[in-house]
């Protein structure tokens, strides 16, 4: 191998990230394991040491036995956060297009002069101070 070091970086490389791969999954297994709410704490235990002590049989066995379930889990975290953030978005439009409708209502009454300038700002200052 010394007269092809070009072929000693490109292989050092792959190893390198051939590691960082195995790293990963390892991790994703461990963060898996803990996030399985039907796991019970034993079972969790179990799990996390014989990943930990023999990674290579461990990871393997573990994708084996719960790699479905454990696409599922990710797409369940994912699915719930993407709720949250449509559900805050959705409060965050409605809270503002309540503003707008009782700025709109606000204007009218004082239009109609059932309301005086100073009224108007006072109403005006509480609806856009919430």
């Amino acid at each position: 191998m010394d007269d092809y070091p070009l072929l000693n970086i490109f292989l050092t490389m792959m190893w390198f990230f051939l590691w960082v791969l195995w790293l990963m999954l390892l991790f994703q297994i461990i963060i898996d394991i803990f996030r399985d709410d039907r796991l019970s704490g034993w079972g969790k235990a179990g799990w996390s040491i014989f990943v930990i002590v023999l990674p290579l049989l461990g990871a393997f066995v573990y994708l084996i036995a719960r790699g479905k379930g454990m696409g599922e889990r990710e797409l369940a975290v994912r699915a719930g956060r993407e709720s949250r953030y449509y559900e805050a978005v959705e409060h965050r439009l409605g809270r503002t297009t309540g503003q707008a409708d009782e700025l709109t209502r606000l204007a009218d009454l004082k239009n109609h002069g059932e309301l005086t300038a100073e009224e108007y700002e006072h109403a005006k200052a509480k609806v856009l101070a919430r």
